[in-house]
């Protein structure tokens, strides 16, 4: 019976360590090799946690499906930003472009539930809520009822 183990890893700097070589030690496969593949496939993404996928087969032969970041994690690297605001609300920490934000949201569409890319799109600006994140140098609300009233329609109606 196959076995699989899934956890958040750095990109690029996945070790040995937990919570990788704790899930991965019991099951008799070479764990350096699994770490390296992960690191190879995520290296893309340095710098932002990454969902990754390990499964192994009764013949201890492993795949490795990595996931995309969470939309926060993408949003702050678009932005150039370690961290958010501590105060999201009322400080802003950086400005997402609407190309960007149209970017994230392709990337995560399979991951997100919205059907089109305009929701989708929004998703992404409700996430700049959190972060503290204005968007086009609006607030996100602000950005949020714009989208609403059709104002990006030419851009998002994709």
């Amino acid at each position: 019976m196959a076995e699989t183990v899934e956890v958040l890893v750095p990109g690029g700097r996945a070790t040995a360590g937990p919570p990788i070589g704790p899930a991965l030690g019991p099951l008799g496969i070479n764990v350096k090799a699994v770490i390296d593949e992960i690191n190879k496939k995520t290296a893309e993404f340095n710098g932002m946690q990454v969902p990754v996928k390990v499964e192994v087969d009764d013949k201890k032969n492993f795949t490795i499906s990595v996931g995309v970041p969470p939309t926060a994690a993408l949003v702050k690297k678009e932005v150039g930003i370690e961290k958010g605001s501590g105060e999201p609300a009322t400080q802003f920490v950086g400005d997402l472009p609407l190309e960007a934000a149209v970017r994230i949201a392709r990337m995560k569409f399979d991951d997100m539930l919205s059907y089109r890319l305009k929701m989708a799109v929004k998703e992404v600006v409700g996430t700049c809520v959190s972060v503290g994140v204005t968007v086009e140098g609006r607030a996100p609300k602000e950005m949020l009822a714009a989208i609403d009233a059709g104002e990006f329609d030419s851009v998002l109606e994709a």
